[in-house]
């Protein structure tokens, strides 16, 4: 994928209280960031993003007995003093993660985090367009 998806992440941002976006591969390679968000930092945040899935995934069965073989992975929601963070499947392989200050509008930012998955899928399903050449 060569062309940039950030500006699509700051419409998860326009819920109140929302601060931050990243889009992360699933094996913690970052693919797109809010504006906000500085590539170093958003390098760091992907790789444990990815880990987090992971290790959710792992204590699925902790919730009781799945009905199939293989549980599916929802979303990981993390409380810390200052904030949440949310991570939510966004697709084959990819992953989207929203930090938010405490008094978000969790129905709010959930709701605007899965219409932007919708999105994002059709742009990560979807080459680019290229302009036909008119000139003959």
């Amino acid at each position: 994928m060569n062309y940039d998806l950030s500006w699509m992440l700051d419409s998860a941002l326009e819920v109140p209280e929302a601060r931050h976006a990243i889009l992360v591969s699933a094996d913690g390679l970052l693919m797109a960031r809010s504006k906000d968000v500085g590539k170093d930092h958003a390098d760091t945040v992907a790789a444990a993003m990815s880990g987090m899935q992971s290790l959710s995934r792992t204590v699925a069965d902790f919730c009781g007995k799945p009905p199939s073989d293989r549980p599916t992975w929802r979303q990981t929601l993390v409380e810390f003093e200052h904030g949440w963070v949310f991570l939510i499947s966004a697709g084959e392989g990819a992953y989207l993660a929203v930090s938010a200050s405490p008094e978000v509008d969790m129905a709010e930012i959930t709701f605007r985090m899965q219409q932007l998955v919708g999105q994002l899928g059709k742009a990560l399903t979807s080459p680019p367009r290229e302009i036909a050449d008119t000139k003959a």
